[in-house]
């Protein structure tokens, strides 16, 4: 029952994600963070359950720390979304991972959005969304999208999905959090 959504701006990427950790008719959480922070400049935004969301999230950001411990050099936001993509696609026929990523990051070539699914399906976007929220935002975010959208825009945007996700979906998702990353690093909003 997750909201994962995300785009990126004239000089930034901002994704979303609701903070409610459920399981089946039971909710056991409001205050959820489902945003990690892989580096300084590149964020993943997850849905799915928590075990495999935690697991496979901590997973991907230890190894990415440890390649760059290795070999001194940082990985691009597109470099750490393929690395992330083998890996999820590798671990279906393992021991698959039911997480769903936004991967949002700035780095030399300016702020990009990856949308990837539990299938290992890779593909930049400028705007996309996960979850049952999707159904809700995708068209907002379709409407009011445009390339040079301003943080200040963008705050809005984020306002109006959300609204409307409170609004319609039959779960209650009282809280989100927010975060941008730009050329000066993450911040929560």
């Amino acid at each position: 029952m997750d909201t994962v959504f995300g785009f990126v701006g004239k000089d930034f990427a901002l994704v979303a994600t609701d903070c409610g950790v459920a399981y089946s008719i039971m909710r056991f959480s409001d205050t959820e963070d489902k945003i990690m922070a892989v580096d300084d400049n590149k964020l993943f935004a997850m849905g799915g359950e928590i075990g495999d969301r935690l697991n496979f999230g901590e997973y991907i950001q230890k190894n990415i720390h440890l390649y760059t411990f290795r070999t001194g050099i940082k990985l691009n936001v597109r470099e750490a979304a393929n690395y992330t993509r083998s890996e999820l696609a590798y671990a279906i026929r393992n021991g698959p991972y039911q997480v769903n990523l936004l991967i949002g990051g700035f780095d030399e070539e300016g702020p990009s959005l990856y949308w990837l699914d539990y299938l290992g399906t890779l593909q930049k976007l400028t705007r996309g969304a996960h979850g049952y929220g999707a159904y809700f935002v995708s068209g907002l975010l379709d409407n009011w999208f445009k390339p040079d959208l301003t943080l200040d825009e963008g705050i809005e945007l984020v306002k109006k999905c959300i609204n409307e996700v409170q609004t319609r979906f039959l779960m209650s998702q009282k809280n989100f959090v927010v975060k941008i990353v730009t050329k000066d690093g993450i911040r929560v909003i």
